[in-house]
């Protein structure tokens, strides 16, 4: 009788411990129900968003708009909030009308766009040089080219040879740099990306409103200084490089070297 009724109250014991825990997990579901149905806030795109936008320009000018979605269907990194600590930061790439702000899809800094290959160790540099001047359209990037410079003579000793030289403006040509490598020309990179079309109304790089086309070299360091002075100071002319050939740094030749050639039978 007596373990009758110890059965009995356990069997009592063990429905109402079941039902307590069924009764639990309802309690727990119904709860993880309501969570997952709750709204989130989240931001959407309502235009275009272009690379480089920062997040307080696009809020400022009506481009993304705050909306709310339930818990459970709110995008993984969904960015939730827009405050002093995040609004300088920009969108890394363009974001499409409708899309959710991904956390991901923003930093401080955009990712770099290497136009031209610069070989290691070199500078490059640029500078405009007219149609005959640079070889026609011969020198592409890649070429290889001998800068010739032409300048005006100054003889400082004290001569009457001197003195006339100098009145008279003779000019001079010589060799400036034997053999430098073209990486550019114009948004012609030797290497990079494809060059952008030109802004409405500007002119194109290669071809500026002087006449000249861009060209960039890539030069050793110790060169650079002599380059740029030449650039500022001087008429440069370029020559496209043959296979071996052979140029003598020291020829220069002057109005002077000229005349008697001329007038030379």
């Amino acid at each position: 009788m007596n373990r009758r009724i110890l059965a009995i109250v356990v069997a009592l014991a063990l429905a109402i411990g079941g039902g307590a825990l069924v009764i639990m997990y309802a309690r727990n579901a119904d709860a993880r129900a309501i969570a997952g149905e709750s709204p989130s806030p989240v931001w959407v795109a309502q235009g275009p968003i272009r690379s480089g936008t920062s997040l307080k320009d696009a809020q400022r000018t009506g481009l993304i708009a705050q909306t709310a979605v339930a818990a459970k269907a709110l995008p993984v990194g969904a960015l939730q909030e827009i405050n002093a600590d995040n609004n300088a930061l920009l969108a890394l790439t363009d974001i499409a009308p409708g899309e959710y702000l991904l956390a991901a899809r923003f930093g401080t800094t955009l990712p770099g766009v290497k136009a031209i290959d610069i070989p290691s160790g070199m500078l490059a540099i640029s500078f405009t040089l007219s149609e005959p001047a640079r070889v026609g359209k011969f020198v592409t990037p890649g070429s290889h080219i001998a800068l010739y410079q032409t300048y005006t003579i100054k003889d400082l000793t004290d001569t009457p040879q001197a003195k006339v030289i100098n009145a008279e403006g003779v000019k001079g040509t010589s060799l400036l740099v034997p053999d430098v490598l073209v990486i550019a020309m114009g948004d012609a990179p030797l290497s990079g990306q494809a060059a952008q079309p030109p802004v409405e109304g500007q002119p194109v790089t290669a071809a500026g409103a002087s006449g000249g086309y861009l060209i960039t070299l890539a030069v050793k360091p110790a060169d650079a200084p002599l380059l740029i002075h030449a650039i500022k100071n001087r008429d440069l002319y370029a020559a496209l490089r043959g296979s071996d050939v052979k140029l003598d740094p020291s020829a220069e030749v002057t109005d002077l070297q000229l005349r008697d050639a001329v007038t030379t039978p």
